[in-house]
C-alpha cells in the first residue's frame, strides 16, 4: 500500500515538473522572439540571405522576422528585396503575411521588381483569407506604376463589394492612392465611392470618408441619402474613422443645412434679420448630428474630442458651446504634447468667446515644469480672459511671472501687465507703478518689455483713447534718465519716440533732459539698429525747430544729419535728406555755415517757412512700426497651422464653407428605410359597388385567396386594444368579441354551399340549368354589370362555355330566358339576402 502511494506521488511530481518545464520553455521562446528588436547583428554577412533562400519554412520565417525587425529599427533592408519577393506565393500563411508587410514598405521604392509578382497579387485578391485579400490590394495599390492602374481599379471595384468589412476598408484606402497615380480613373472611382457609401459596417465607413475627402471633397450632394445613417454610425465607428466622419459631416452641414437661428457660427457675423427670426427651431438634421456627436466627448482619444469640439463650435448654436469646454480642459492632463496642441485651440476660443473660459482662468496658471511655448500660450489666454471682475487677480499673477528665470516668460508677463492697464482702466495706476519699477531691474528682458509696455500706454493716453494719467511726463523723464542702461534696440527706439511725442507744437521751453537724451543717442549713432537712428533724426529735427537759437542743439543736429548722409541704410539716408531739405526755412537751415556746395544745394527746391515746418513735424501722431502680433493669422480650430503659424499642405480642406441662405430640402435626405411602415390592419383602398348598395368594399382583385382582412378579437364587452381600431376609410372588422365570432360559424357553414354554387354559376354559367338557379340567372342579367374579383379566387373567372344546341333551341333554357327577361320575377327579399351574404363573405 505504501509502495503504491509513493508511486502515485512520484508520478504527480513528474507531471508538475514537466508542466513547469513547458511553461519555462514557452517563456524562453517569447523572449527569443522579442529579442529581434534588441539584436544588433540581424544582418550578419551571408546568414540572412541563407535563411531567406532556404527550403525550410522555419528558416524562411526566421529570416523574414529579422528583416521586419530591421525595418522597425529604421535600417535599410531593400538589398533583400528579390529574396523576399520570391516567397510571396508561399503556402505558409505566416510567411506570406511577413512578405506583404515588407512589400508595403518597399514596393514604392522598387516598383519594377514588385511588378514581377503582380500575378500573385491578383490571385491573392480571390484568396479565402480576408487578411490576404486586403494586404494584396494594399500592396497592389502601393506600386507607383500607372500602367497597372486598370488592374488596381478592377481590384478596388471587386473588393468594394467583398463580404469582409476589412477588405472593403482596404478598398476605400486604395482609392486615393489610385487617384493620385492616375486621375483618368475618376468616373470609376466615383461609382465605387457611391457603393461604399452604402456600407453599414462601422469598421469601413471611416475609411470611406477618407476616400471621399481625397477624391471628391466638393461633391457633398452625394451624401444626401447617406447623411442620417452616417450620423447614427458615428458612435460605432473606430476612433480615427470618427474624426474623418465628423470633418465630412461638418462640411456637409455648413453647405447644405440651415444656419442655427440663434446665431452663431463663430466664423460668421449674424445679421439682425437672423436674430429677429421667429423660427428658433434647430434644423432636425443638424440636431441629429449634434446629438450623435455628443457621446464622443467621453472618448479616450484627444483627437476625437477635438473633432467633436470643432463640430459644436462651427455648426452648433451658441447655447451648446459650453459642452466642449470641460472635455477639452480634461485632456490637458493627458500628456505634454496634447496640452501643447489643445492650448492653441483654447487660445483661439478665448480670443473669440472669452465668456466660455473666464470661469476657468485658474486652470491656465503657469506651472514651473511647463515648457516655454506652453507658458507663452497660457499668458495669451489669460490676457484674453481679462475683465473688470478678475483684473486685479490676474495682475498679481502677472507680477509673479516677472521674476521667473525664463526671459521669454518675463517679457510676455511685462507685456501682459501693459495689456491689463489697457483692458481694465481701474488697474492703470498699479500697472504704471509696476512697469516703472521694472525699468530699474537688472533683467534686460524685463526692462525692454517695460519700456515697450509704457510706450503703448503713453500712446493711448496721447491719442485720447484711454484716460490720461498725470504721471505720464514723470514716466518719460525716468525712461530718459535710464537710457544709457537700456541696450535693447527696440526699447531705445521706444524711449526716443516717447520723448518726441512729449514735444507738442507751440512748445515754449524744452525739458532739460531732452537735449541730453539726444546727446546720448548721437553718441551711439554708429550702432546698426535702424529704428533707433530714425527716431534720433526725428528728435534732432524737432529740437532744432523748437530751440533753433541754441548753439549746442544746432551742432548736435548738424552732426547727426552729417552721419545720416553717409549711413549704410538707405532708409536712414533718405530720411536725413528729407529733414535737411525741410529745415532750410528754419534759422537758415542745418548747413547754413557750410561751403559753396552746400549753399548751392540750399538754393535748390522750395523753402518752407518756420510755421509750415512746425506744422509738418508736430501735427499727427503715427504708430511706430514693428508692433508684435500675438495672435496667429490662422483662425480654424483643429489645424496644425495654429501651431506652426504657416499654411500646411492639405489643410485647405479644413476650411469651412459659408452657411447657405436657405438650407436644402430635408426630403433629399429621406431614405426608404426611414419611411413609416404601413399598419398591419391596413387593407386596400375601398371601392363603391354600384347596384349593390352604398357599403364600401375592399378590392380583392389580384390578391391571394388567403389574403383576408385580419380579425382582432377581444374579450366580450371589452374595448379593442390600442392601435387595433381600423382607420377611417378601412373596412371595420365584423366581429369584435369571441361570442359573436363562434355564433357566426354555424351561419357561415350554412352559406358555404350557396356561395360555391354562385361561384360556379359565374364561372360556368352555360353548364348550369337547374331550376333552383333559374331566377338568380335572370336577376344577374337584368342588373347592371359590375366587374369585381371574389375573395376566394386569385385570378379572373374563366370564360363561360358556349351553350349546347339543345340548350339554345329550348325556349325554356335559362340562357334564352335570360335575354328576354328584365328581372320581372326577381324578389326584393332575395336580393337583400344576396347582398347580405356577399357582404359577409367580403
Amino acid at each position: 500500500m505504501a509502495l503504491n502511494t509513493l508511486a502515485e506521488n512520484a508520478e504527480r511530481l513528474s507531471q508538475r515538473i514537466q508542466e513547469t518545464l513547458q511553461e519555462k520553455t514557452r517563456d524562453f521562446t517569447k523572449t527569443a522572439a522579442a529579442s529581434y528588436l534588441d539584436a544588433t547583428d540581424l544582418d550578419r554577412p551571408g546568414e540572412l540571405s541563407k535563411l531567406l533562400n532556404s527550403a525550410s519554412d522555419r528558416e524562411k520565417l526566421e529570416g523574414l522576422k529579422r528583416v521586419i525587425a530591421m525595418i522597425s529599427k529604421n535600417r535599410n533592408a531593400s538589398a533583400h528585396f528579390a529574396q523576399v519577393v520570391k516567397n510571396v506565393a508561399s503556402p505558409n500563411l505566416e510567411i506570406r503575411k511577413l512578405v506583404y508587410i515588407y512589400l508595403l514598405r518597399y514596393a514604392s521604392s522598387e516598383p519594377d521588381l514588385a511588378l514581377l509578382s503582380i500575378n500573385t497579387f491578383q490571385k491573392d485578391l480571390r484568396d479565402p483569407n480576408p487578411l490576404i485579400r486586403a494586404m494584396a490590394l494594399r500592396v497592389l495599390s502601393g506600386i507607383p506604376v500607372s500602367a497597372i492602374g486598370s488592374i488596381v481599379a478592377l481590384g478596388i471595384k471587386n473588393s468594394a463589394v467583398d463580404s469582409s468589412p476589412y477588405v472593403r476598408k482596404a478598398a476605400a484606402l486604395a482609392i486615393p492612392k489610385l487617384y493620385q497615380l492616375d486621375t483618368t480613373h475618376l468616373p470609376a472611382l466615383m461609382q465605387t465611392i457611391s457603393v461604399l457609401l452604402r456600407d453599414r459596417s462601422p469598421l469601413a465607413i471611416g475609411c470611406v470618408a477618407v476616400a471621399f475627402n481625397g477624391v471628391c471633397p466638393d461633391r457633398l450632394e452625394l451624401l444626401h441619402q447617406h447623411y442620417r445613417r452616417l450620423c447614427k454610425m458615428l458612435v460605432d465607428a473606430d476612433e480615427w474613422g470618427q474624426i474623418h466622419l465628423l470633418d465630412l459631416l461638418v462640411r456637409y452641414a455648413r453647405k447644405m443645412l440651415r444656419r442655427p437661428s440663434d446665431g452663431k457660427s463663430q466664423t460668421d457675423e449674424v445679421s439682425q434679420d437672423d436674430e429677429e427670426d421667429g423660427d428658433a427651431q434647430l434644423d432636425p438634421d443638424l440636431d441629429l448630428l449634434l446629438q450623435n456627436a455628443r457621446p464622443l466627448l467621453c472618448s479616450r482619444n484627444p483627437a476625437v474630442i477635438m473633432a467633436v469640439a470643432r463640430t459644436f463650435y462651427y455648426v452648433g448654436p451658441a447655447t451648446e458651446h459650453h459642452h466642449i469646454i470641460e472635455p477639452l480642459l480634461r485632456q490637458l492632463r493627458v500628456s505634454e504634447e496634447v496640452e501643447r496642441v489643445l492650448l492653441e485651440d483654447l487660445c483661439l476660443i478665448a480670443a473669440r468667446s472669452p465668456d466660455l473660459l473666464r470661469s476657468y482662468a485658474s486652470r491656465f496658471y503657469i506651472r514651473a515644469r511647463d515648457i516655454s511655448p506652453v507658458k507663452r500660450t497660457k499668458i495669451r489666454i489669460l490676457v484674453s480672459l481679462l475683465a473688470p471682475d478678475n483684473g486685479h487677480t490676474l495682475l498679481r499673477e502677472f507680477k509673479d511671472y516677472v521674476v521667473d528665470t525664463d526671459d521669454t516668460l518675463v517679457g510676455d508677463a511685462v507685456w501682459a501687465i501693459g495689456r491689463c492697464a489697457q483692458i481694465v482702466p481701474e488697474t492703470t495706476d498699479s500697472c504704471l507703478a509696476a512697469l516703472t519699477m521694472l525699468i530699474r531691474s537688472s533683467n534686460d528682458a524685463a526692462v525692454a518689455g517695460a519700456v515697450i509696455a509704457l510706450k503703448l500706454l503713453h500712446q493711448l493716453q496721447s491719442t485720447g483713447s484711454h484716460p490720461s494719467s498725470s504721471k505720464s511726463l514723470n514716466v518719460v523723464s525716468a525712461l530718459a534718465f535710464h537710457f544709457d542702461g537700456i541696450q535693447n534696440p527696440r526699447a531705445r527706439a521706444c524711449i526716443l519716440w516717447m520723448v518726441v511725442q512729449e514735444m507738442p507744437a507751440g512748445l515754449i521751453r524744452v525739458e532739460p533732459w531732452a537735449p541730453d537724451i539726444l546727446r546720448k543717442a548721437v553718441k551711439s549713432f554708429k550702432d546698426p539698429a535702424s529704428d533707433v537712428k530714425l527716431q534720433t533724426l526725428t528728435l534732432a529735427a524737432k529740437l532744432f525747430v523748437v530751440a533753433s537759437a541754441d548753439k549746442t542743439i544746432q551742432l548736435l543736429a548738424r552732426y547727426v544729419f552729417s552721419l545720416a548722409r553717409y549711413d549704410s541704410d538707405y532708409d536712414v539716408r533718405d530720411k536725413g535728406r528729407f529733414l535737411t531739405s525741410l529745415l532750410r526755412g528754419v534759422a537758415g537751415g542745418v548747413y547754413k555755415q557750410e561751403g559753396d556746395e552746400d549753399k548751392e544745394e540750399a538754393q535748390e527746391g522750395v523753402v518752407l517757412r518756420a510755421a509750415q515746418v512746425e506744422h509738418v513735424l508736430f501735427t499727427g501722431r503715427v504708430m511706430p512700426q514693428g508692433e508684435e502680433t500675438w495672435f496667429t493669422r490662422f483662425d480654424t480650430l483643429g489645424t496644425a497651422s495654429l501651431i506652426t503659424d504657416q499654411a500646411l499642405p492639405g489643410e485647405e480642406l479644413r476650411k469651412l464653407p459659408e452657411w447657405p441662405d436657405e438650407g436644402t430640402d430635408s426630403s433629399l435626405r429621406d431614405t426608404e428605410d426611414e419611411l413609416p411602415a404601413a399598419p398591419f390592419y391596413a387593407g386596400p383602398l375601398p371601392v363603391r359597388m354600384p347596384g349593390i348598395g352604398n357599403q364600401a368594399l375592399g378590392s380583392r382583385r389580384g390578391t391571394p385567396s388567403n389574403a383576408m382582412t385580419p380579425v382582432v378579437l377581444t374579450p366580450g364587452g371589452g374595448s379593442s386594444p390600442a392601435g387595433s381600431a381600423p382607420k377611417p376609410g378601412i373596412a371595420k372588422p365584423q366581429f369584435m368579441d369571441l361570442d359573436d365570432f363562434f355564433k357566426s360559424e354555424d351561419e357561415e357553414d350554412d352559406d358555404e354551399d350557396d356561395e360555391d354554387d354562385e361561384d360556379e354559376v359565374e364561372d360556368d354559367g352555360e353548364t348550369r340549368g337547374n331550376d333552383d338557379r333559374h331566377i338568380d340567372s335572370q336577376r344577374r342579367q337584368a342588373a347592371p354589370t359590375v366587374a369585381f374579383a371574389l375573395p376566394t379566387t386569385s385570378r379572373s373567372a374563366p370564360p363561360a362555355s358556349r351553350p349546347s344546341e339543345t340548350q339554345s333551341d329550348d325556349p325554356s333554357s335559362p340562357w334564352n330566358e335570360g335575354s328576354k327577361s328584365d328581372g320581372e320575377d326577381s324578389s326584393e327579399d332575395e336580393s337583400e339576402e344576396e347582398e347580405d351574404a356577399f357582404l359577409r363573405r367580403g
